[in-house]
């Protein structure tokens, strides 16, 4: 069973930079796609970034193409979100989760097998 523990949250004025990270507990997380997801209060977990299990692809949610960049470090078993020109809208907790043979289902929250237990992002305007 894979555990994923976040970290790197915080608060960050508008404009300023985070960089989070998920590692996995072994290095069977090294065969699973990762991805990053948000949700702020009252609102649905939304899709924020994916990188596969080799880091030969990545997707964006529109709302942060250019501004945060997913990476992995699979000899440290760990996924980076850089989180650039944040803005307001972007502060909730943030969670990593993992799955295999995600395809075209990434975007579904309901689809991850595995989840970390979130790092909260504020941004003070």
């Amino acid at each position: 069973q894979v555990q994923l523990v976040e970290s790197g949250g915080g608060l960050v004025q508008a404009g300023g930079s985070l960089r989070l990270s998920c590692t996995g507990s072994e290095r069977t997380v090294n065969t699973y796609a990762i991805a990053w997801f948000r949700q702020a209060p009252g609102k649905e977990r939304e899709f924020v970034t994916i990188i596969s299990f080799n880091g030969g692809s990545t997707y964006y949610a529109d709302s942060v193409k250019g501004r945060f960049t997913i990476s992995r470090d699979n000899a440290k078993n760990t996924v980076f979100l850089q989180m650039n020109s944040l803005k307001p809208d972007d502060a909730a907790v943030y969670y990593c989760a993992a799955e295999r043979g995600i395809y075209y289902y990434y975007r579904d929250y309901t689809k991850y097998t595995y989840w970390g237990q979130g790092t909260q992002v504020t941004v003070s305007s």
